[in-house]
């Protein structure tokens, strides 16, 4: 039997030889921060379900967006935790409530050194956990909400943020925040849209993060699982509408949707690497299942080669350090 004289083994023998044909580079400048503020909170709290992630004070959210400064990370992603909520999620609006304080504390800190975004959600305002307004039937009322989305996103504007990233999964939400923020002035305030976002079993350790209280669940308006094409067309809704980025979330269980949106649009596509994901890997490393380094960099580094530009991952500043001694 000869011998092969094609050896693709030639370029895997050194870890130099190795980086040198690497075919899908994953920069720090490409990952996204997400970060959680609690008002009235002096100290960060750990939250029990995100090993290493905490619900910020606005003093730690200060030095933490900093630190992410120094890392190299791209973004970051706030969402506030209020103390007191109701069920029209009026602290959402409210130009004083923990998320708009919170983004010009980080905007104040960081300035234009890294893109400062903002949930444009009511979940995390409302007292049952839904992301909109309800109707007299408990139902979320789509166009009611929107008219709340398209008040936060020039609250948020008018707070300094760069990007809103309207998550809530209303039909003709990016419309009405781009419409809002052009009317108030605020063109040059970017638009990152949840255009893909799947009800999804994986976000439960969110749901502690910004201690929802969720009655029933969202299938309503969130996507089904199952369907594909009822993606594609979502997104291609949000670019009609003005979105300037779109994102498919969650990332790791629908890389063939990230695939898709990539070869369908000319703006960038952003994922998100959600709780449930991280905590998986965590708590296999926690058991000495794995490596959790070289796991945490292999996920991401599937997203980015799946077509995902942007990468939203509470991993974000350790992985950032971990690509610099890479590379």
């Amino acid at each position: 039997m000869p011998f092969p004289t094609d050896r693709p083994r030639r370029l895997r023998t050194t870890p130099a030889m190795r980086r040198l044909v690497e075919e899908t580079k994953l920069a720090p400048s490409e990952l996204v921060l997400p970060m959680f503020v609690k008002e009235g909170l002096t100290e960060p709290r750990e939250i029990s379900a995100m090993p290493g992630v905490v619900q910020h004070s606005r003093e730690s959210l200060r030095k933490a967006a900093a630190e992410a400064v120094r890392a190299g990370v791209g973004g970051i992603m706030l969402f506030g935790v209020p103390i007191h909520k109701d069920p029209t999620g009026s602290g959402g609006l409210d130009p004083d409530g923990i998320l708009n304080v919170a983004i010009r504390d980080v905007v104040a800190e960081v300035g234009d050194a890294t893109v400062v975004m903002g949930d444009l959600c009511l979940d995390e305002f409302t007292s049952h956990g839904h992301c909109g307004v309800l109707d007299d039937a408990g139902r979320v009322d789509n166009d009611a909400t929107l008219a709340a989305y398209a008040e936060m996103a020039v609250a948020q504007a008018e707070a300094g943020v760069h990007l809103v990233g309207p998550s809530g999964m209303m039909d003709g939400q990016v419309g009405a925040a781009r419409a809002a923020l052009d009317a108030a002035g605020h063109q040059d305030v970017g638009i990152l849209a949840y255009a893909v976002k799947y009800a999804s079993a994986f976000y439960g350790p969110f749901r502690e993060a910004v201690e929802s209280a969720l009655e029933g669940d969202r299938r309503t308006y969130q996507q089904d699982p199952a369907n594909f094409r009822d993606a594609l067309r979502e997104v291609t809704l949000d670019v009609e509408e003005g979105a300037d980025l779109v994102m498919v979330k969650p990332a790791l269980t629908n890389l063939d949707v990230i695939h898709a949106v990539r070869q369908q649009v000319n703006i960038p596509v952003a994922a998100y690497q959600i709780s449930g994901e991280m905590a998986m890997v965590e708590a296999a490393a926690a058991n000495g299942w794995l490596d959790r380094e070289r796991a945490m960099l292999e996920t991401l580094t599937s997203i980015r080669r799946a077509g995902a530009q942007v990468i939203l991952t509470y991993w974000a500043v350790e992985a950032a350090g971990l690509l610099r001694s890479r590379y």
